[in-house]
């Protein structure tokens, strides 16, 4: 792959029709999820040079270049270019145009500029292939002697207060019984009950694409 070239908004230039007409698309229901698992996870919200309106950067290993593939292809309308090659950094990212919809979820999701759980977060994360995406993003499976035991969500960035939304949200909506476990003086989500991580694997899999369902088993 070619060396990464900053899509054209990034530059300080007059915008064109087409990132115009692009700003005035609504995000899908499907988009927003896609978005909400992202932030989640390793994506995160940047503001244009206007500072007017907020960004998605999605960035990944290049061992996980088919996942971020399958990322832009659900985001690419509002994409100027195909995902790049960093060699330095031995990953590929794109972003997105700045758009209003990304601003208002910068505003949900940003207390300045670090991360937060909002209080709806349930409703944030509504549809499963937004938890499948923060799994895949930042999720890891936890195996002894060949045999999976549970599963990681690496909420450590999160305080305790914002994990206990978390877990409050898989135990009402999916009926999933997640752990908060001190992890280095942070906090992290586990889910080590057999009954729970059955449905968590039901909930996400069918969402999980090939290359990452190494994460489920």
């Amino acid at each position: 792959m070619s060396t990464m070239v900053i899509p054209r908004e990034a530059r300080r230039i007059t915008y064109s029709t087409k990132i115009r007409e692009m700003k005035n698309i609504p995000l899908s229901n499907l988009q927003k999820a896609v978005v909400a698992g992202s932030i989640l996870g390793d994506g995160c919200l940047c503001e244009n040079w206007s500072k007017t309106n907020y960004r998605l950067k999605m960035s990944h290993s290049v061992k996980q270049r088919e996942y971020i593939l399958w990322k832009y292809g659900m985001l690419k309308n509002f994409v100027l270019s195909e995902p790049k090659a960093n060699q330095p950094t031995k990953s590929v990212s794109f972003r997105t145009i700045s758009h209003p919809e990304f601003t208002e979820l910068r505003s949900t999701f940003y207390r300045g500029k670090q991360k937060i759980i909002p209080r709806n977060i349930e409703e944030l994360l509504k549809d499963p292939i937004a938890i499948a995406i923060w799994f895949m993003d930042d999720g890891n499976i936890v195996k002894r002697n060949g045999k999976t035991i549970g599963f990681h969500l690496n909420t450590q960035s999160f305080t305790k207060t914002e994990n206990e939304y978390l877990k409050k949200m898989f135990l009402e909506k999916y009926e999933i019984c997640v752990n908060i476990e001190n992890n280095k003086r942070k906090y992290r989500l586990a889910i080590w009950r057999q009954l729970s991580r059955a449905r968590f694997v039901s909930l996400i899999e069918r969402y999980t694409i090939p290359s990452m369902q190494y994460k489920l088993s």
